[in-house]
């Protein structure tokens, strides 16, 4: 099959796929794009059951940062399983958990001695990181971001304020969750445009300090340095500075999360370095360990000897073949220079997708660090009107053509391939969604395509 041939592309394979799948999977646990089914993949490119293949602008959600299939991160797994699977980690101890939260340790911002916390998911080290705020502090309020997205458990669901689909039927959340405006320079929430503020979005947490929220109430401070689904939007240096500022005055923890763009998606090791600042708590899952299921959490040691076990202890936690392929992740991110292939690499898609900008209005905006970009659709510049129509025809049509490319944020498009991707494979993606977008501008994709791509 060629890559990109709409016309010779057969998907038959994946649509009965998808109708079995249908039939058998509950509806709440897929966001459904297109049918696409994966059989295998090497490095940025996959392979759908009906042997097409694609470039991968979404690393499976940010989580194959090293590519699919890395072979050393493969053999890590092949090696660990063939001595052990699992032994739980509740109780008794393994060499591959303590390998790999001394890499975590070296590589997470901050000169203070830190200890490292293993789960399953994002979700879950979300979860950790509220017990641990509110027993370090003796406090209980957690502040968070709108259109904050931090997972699917109860605890990741009260500080995230992205879909009412999460919340409906199954109240009540989290109590003492407090949320505020994300910094968003584009779309400002409160009504200014970009650089023409005097910070008022920050001056809204002082000003509830003083007034309603005692800030010696107050626990920890959960924020996306860079807000993923929220449509990749990065706030600006001085407010997360002065926030940080805030929870040391008040003796607030100030928790990074980092799952969608940890482990160099940023161009960074983690997206907080961007700031120069050290968080007290990192939290981080996803691109971890390649693929396998694991999460962590890196905190300062005092803030780690707050709780005392059963507080956050998982059966399956840590597992010795997530913990390898998670050895493995950072070692290969470091002999490959990922980080720094991901600035370099990043700088070029985002002139590539700059000079798209330039030519069609649809594109209201670019922005991002390193390959985490957002091309963020709209019906007019003036407005910046979300074009969510625009964002569903052209994913699927770029999916059609050979492109794995999603949206987020009801319009935005979500640029994260994996950081191994070429170059060349780099630029063919580009190429395929700048046709894909003067095709949506001609009215050459009907309407049928918005029954099937649904998206966030």
């Amino acid at each position: 099959m060629v890559m990109g041939d709409e016309a010779n592309r057969c998907v038959e394979n994946c649509a009965r796929l998808v109708e079995r799948d249908r039939q058998v999977m509950a509806p709440f646990s897929r966001i459904h794009y297109y049918p696409f089914a994966v059989k295998k993949g090497r490095g940025a490119i996959v392979e759908d059951i009906d042997g097409n293949e694609y470039i991968d602008f979404f690393s499976s959600a940010a989580v194959l940062n090293t590519g699919h299939s890395h072979p050393v991160v493969v053999d890590a797994i092949k090696e660990q399983s063939e001595d052990f699977v699992h032994y739980t980690t509740a109780y008794m101890y393994n060499d591959a958990q303590v390998e790999l939260a001394e890499r975590l340790v070296q590589i997470t911002p901050g000169s203070f001695k830190k200890r490292v916390a293993f789960g399953l998911t994002g979700s879950d080290a979300n979860d950790g990181a509220i017990k641990l705020a509110r027993a370090y502090t003796g406090r209980k309020t957690i502040i968070s971001f709108l259109k904050a997205y931090h997972g699917s458990t109860y605890g990741s669901m009260s500080v995230s304020a992205i879909s009412l689909n999460m919340r409906r039927k199954i109240g009540p959340m989290l109590g003492d969750v407090h949320h505020l405006p994300y910094p968003d320079c584009y779309r400002c929430p409160l009504g200014h445009e970009r650089g023409g503020c005097s910070m008022e979005c920050i001056r809204l947490l002082e000003d509830a300090f003083e007034t309603h929220l005692p800030p010696d109430d107050v626990a920890g401070v959960i924020m996306e340095p860079i807000a993923g689904d929220a449509g990749i939007i990065m706030p600006p240096m001085e407010y997360v500075k002065r926030l940080h500022e805030l929870c040391q005055k008040h003796g607030i923890l100030f928790v990074s999360e980092e799952v969608q763009q940890g482990f160099g998606r940023s161009g960074k090791w983690f997206g907080i370095e961007h700031y120069g600042i050290e968080p007290d708590i990192i939290v981080m899952g996803k691109a971890i360990a390649s693929g396998l299921p694991l999460s962590a959490l890196v905190a300062r040691s005092e803030i780690m000897e707050s709780l005392a076990p059963p507080a956050h202890i998982f059966t399956m936690g840590g597992n010795p073949v997530c913990c390898r392929a998670g050895a493995a992740t950072v070692d290969v991110i470091r002999a490959e220079s990922l980080v720094e292939k991901s600035r370099e690499l990043g700088k070029h898609a985002m002139m590539r997708l700059q000079e798209l900008s330039d030519r069609y209005e649809i594109i209201g905006d670019v922005r991002g660090a390193g390959l985490s970009i957002a091309v963020d659709l709209v019906t007019d510049r003036v407005s910046r009107e979300r074009n969510r129509e625009a964002a569903a025809k052209i994913s699927y049509r770029c999916w059609q053509k050979g492109l794995i490319l999603t949206f987020f944020a009801g319009n935005v498009l979500r640029v994260q391939p994996p950081l191994v991707i070429t170059s060349e494979e780099l630029d063919r993606g580009i190429d395929i969604l700048e046709k894909v977008i003067e095709e949506y501008l001609d009215g050459r994709i009907p309407d049928s395509v918005l029954e099937e791509s649904k998206g966030w």
